[in-house]
C-alpha cells in the first residue's frame, strides 16, 4: 500500500516563503517523475512543477524564478521551495510521484493536498 504524505502548507503573508514536502511510502522499488500540481477554489488542478529521476526540472510560467522542485531519491520525497509567494498562489498543492512497487507496475499517485494560504 504507497501512500504520500505531505507537509509544509500554510498561511503566509504576500512575499513570503514555504516549503513543501511529499514522502512516498510502501515497498517501492523506483520513483520517476515527480510533480506539484494546485487547484484554486473554482478553478481546475494544474501542473506547477515537474521534476526527472535525474534531476531535469520544468515549471509552469507563473511560478519560474519563484519556485524550486527538488528531489531526494534515497528518501522517496519531493520538494517545494516557494519564494515570493502571491495571493495568486493560493491553492491546495498536491504532489504527484510515478513509482513502481514490489507488488504493482508503474503508476501514479496523489498526496492528500495541502493547503497554501497567501494572504496579508
Amino acid at each position: 500500500q504507497v501512500q504520500l504524505v505531505e507537509s509544509g502548507g500554510g498561511l503566509v503573508q504576500p512575499g513570503g516563503s514555504l516549503r513543501l514536502s511529499c514522502a512516498a511510502s510502501g515497498n517501492i522499488v523506483i520513483t520517476n517523475a515527480m510533480a506539484w500540481y494546485r487547484q484554486a477554489p473554482g478553478k481546475q488542478r494544474e501542473l506547477v512543477a515537474t521534476i526527472t529521476r535525474g534531476g531535469s526540472t520544468n515549471y509552469e510560467d507563473s511560478v519560474k524564478g519563484r519556485f524550486t522542485i527538488s528531489r531526494d531519491n534515497a528518501k522517496n520525497s519531493v520538494y517545494l521551495q516557494m519564494n515570493s509567494l502571491k495571493p495568486e498562489d493560493t491553492a491546495v498543492y498536491y504532489c504527484n510521484v510515478n513509482l513502481m512497487t514490489r507488488s504493482s507496475w508503474t503508476r501514479d499517485y496523489w498526496g492528500q493536498g495541502t493547503q497554501v494560504t497567501v494572504s496579508s
